[in-house]
């Protein structure tokens, strides 16, 4: 075989050869590329498989801010009791989630509609951040996203024991779950999840799923009870309308 053959083989072989993925995808030693590729696709509004309304129990979370930062549902004379409060509507993936999903203009949420939600969403500051990483990628406006929100907030009926208890208590994870389906006939326990965390494992949200055009559907891997709380009881502190002392030892 001639020279000029035996190179024009070795070139040909050469190009058959399959690329690693980290060269098909322009990336690094590992092959990062390619799931930041999937990643980018992912955050495409309007494009995501169902919703999450996600309730935050108001006394846990303001039990874990720093003393020296202010939240009007957490502080201030005449503040009202909170329980249950509307954390946001998270569009979610069977299998994770997209956020800050790119927009043609500013995601600008305008001062009457942030006042408009404080009755529910006791701080300005978190509407416009839900507006700005879920929100976006619901693929509706501002006033879509919330007018949306609402209405399912709203859909939701919080069991009697939840509503403004005065007297901490502890609970299971199914109680609550059992809790929120004796009081809304149209859910079932596949369509929530319950979160805790902190010190003594206090209760911090519920999540429940609901389809695209809002009605209430099973959950995706997301809303898997046993990464969420595996705990077998949960603190509830209590509502109040301001700090106060901890109770038997514990800070609420």
């Amino acid at each position: 075989m001639s020279l000029t053959r035996i190179v024009l083989w070795m070139l040909t072989a050469a190009l058959l050869v399959p690329l690693p993925a980290s060269a098909q995808y322009g990336g690094g030693p590992g092959g990062r590329a390619p799931y930041e590729r999937r990643d980018q696709e992912r955050n495409v509004p309007g494009r995501f498989d169902y919703y999450a309304l996600v309730l935050s129990w108001s006394p846990t979370f303001c039990a874990s801010l720093p003393r020296d930062r202010y939240e009007p549902q957490c502080h201030g004379r005449g503040t009202r009791p909170y329980a249950f409060v509307l954390h946001g509507l998270w569009p979610q993936h069977e299998r994770g989630w997209p956020e800050n999903c790119p927009t043609r203009e500013r995601p600008f949420v305008p001062q009457p509609l942030i006042d408009s939600m404080l009755d529910i969403m006791p701080s300005s500051r978190l509407v416009i951040h839900e507006y700005r990483k879920h929100g976006t990628c619901s693929g509706l406006t501002p006033e879509g996203y919330y007018g949306l929100s609402r209405r399912l907030f709203n859909s939701v009926k919080i069991p009697q024991r939840f509503v403004q208890p005065n007297d901490d208590f502890t609970v299971s994870p199914e109680a609550v779950v059992r809790a929120f389906v004796e009081a809304n006939p149209d859910l079932k326990p596949d369509m929530m999840a319950v979160a805790c965390g902190g010190s003594g494992n206090r209760l911090r949200e519920v999540r429940i799923c609901f389809s695209r055009d809002g009605q209430p559907t099973r959950c995706g891997r997301n809303e898997d009870q046993s990464r969420m709380c595996r705990a077998s009881s949960m603190y509830v502190p209590p509502v109040r309308s301001s700090p106060a002392p901890s109770s038997g030892g514990r800070r609420i």
